[in-house]
């Protein structure tokens, strides 16, 4: 339990592919958060991690080496944070450009396809902003967050919400 199975270089390591491959997997996966996963998201994260806990301990199940382990995956996101905050590129390898879906009172189809957009999310949308119709609408964009934002064509301002609704990315 407290005798360590890999030297610990070698826990770090391993901690830190694993973090890079599923960090770059998840940045594959499309402007989603964690609050707007599905059950069929969650159960994929979920079998995900538990398919690489054995990359990252190997033969090590000591609490030293989980310890090692969690300061390695938070030593390496609180960089990851400085970086995308400070570095340009490494904000734009992180995050995704917001998406122009909608203008002028109609959707953009290639937009929705290449986003994955569903079509009842949308009218969702447009009615949490209190818009009665697509045509009302003069602006719809993804934000690199996974929120839709929707500037009405009245041109009276746009409606905060203080809930914000994520939207999926189907691919």
């Amino acid at each position: 339990m407290w005798q360590l199975g890999l030297p610990p270089l070698e826990i770090v390591a391993r901690t830190a592919i694993v973090y890079v491959l599923f960090l770059a997997a998840l940045r594959l996966f499309g402007k989603r958060e964690v609050g707007q996963f599905t059950l069929f998201d969650l159960a994929l994260v979920l079998l995900a991690a538990n398919a690489l806990q054995p990359a990252i301990t190997g033969s090590d199940q000591s609490i030293p080496g989980a310890a090692i382990i969690i300061t390695t995956i938070f030593v390496l996101n609180g960089v990851v944070a400085q970086l995308r905050r400070r570095v340009p590129l490494v904000r734009r390898l992180l995050e995704f450009q917001p998406t122009v879906i909608g203008r002028d009172g109609a959707w953009l189809p290639e937009a929705l396809d290449s986003q994955g957009l569903d079509p009842d999310d949308l009218g969702a949308a447009l009615r949490e902003h209190g818009l009665d119709s697509i045509k009302d609408m003069k602006l719809a964009v993804l934000e690199q967050d996974g929120s839709l934002s929707i500037v009405p064509t009245d041109g009276n301002g746009v409606r905060i919400r203080a809930r914000r609704r994520l939207y999926k990315h189907h691919g």
